[in-house]
């Protein structure tokens, strides 16, 4: 039932034009892996390699979120992956509040009711502060689970970022390190 419930899903998500990015894009990222996930990971919003393939995280990000989750013996076809938002913002913009509050109440909420994951793990700030908007630094909460409403959300820093400034892919790691010991805790 849930994978007939996601398949429906992403057709809407695939022909969706309920915000301006819908315009823009070439393809959209509705989000791939695991139908019964322990763990969803939740980016930002695709790169032009996703909006170019329809995949979440398969550019350089994706990559290294790859080697990330290899060091906890985990593959992509394990976890769930999809963004905040599901279309490529212009020139790689932060999406517009507006524009996360569409995909999150049409697609992602959905999407997460089906999926039932024992932890959301954000990846960056904007897919943080959709369920924490109360945070404000990444730096000051990264690798730390919070509940909320009955969720577990784990905020870890973007694989991106870790690309750009190369002292956060340690940080990284060491985050990655603990959701095993973080998801036994909650099994």
């Amino acid at each position: 039932m849930a994978v007939a419930n996601l398949e429906t899903i992403t057709k809407e998500i695939n022909t969706c034009q309920r915000c301006p990015l819908g315009a823009g894009r070439s393809h959209a990222v509705p989000g791939e892996g695991n139908p019964h996930p322990e763990l969803v990971f939740v980016g930002e919003g695709p790169g032009q390699t996703e909006d170019q393939t329809g995949r979440p995280f398969v550019g350089a990000a994706g990559q290294f979120l790859e080697e990330l989750l290899a060091l906890i013996h985990l593959k992509r076809s394990d976890v769930f992956i999809t963004n905040v938002v599901k279309c490529r913002p212009p020139q790689n913009r932060d999406p517009k509040p507006s524009e996360i509050d569409t995909c999150t109440r049409l697609y992602l909420e959905k999407q997460l009711a089906m999926l039932k994951p024992k932890i959301i793990v954000t990846l960056g700030r904007h897919a943080m502060a959709y369920f924490l908007p109360e945070t404000f630094q990444i730096s000051e909460v990264h690798g730390r689970p919070f509940r909320r409403h009955e969720r577990i959300i784990l905020p870890l820093y973007h694989p991106a970022a870790a690309l750009y400034q190369t002292s956060l892919a340690d940080t990284l790691r060491k985050d990655f390190s603990r959701i095993p010991r973080i998801l036994s805790k909650v099994s």
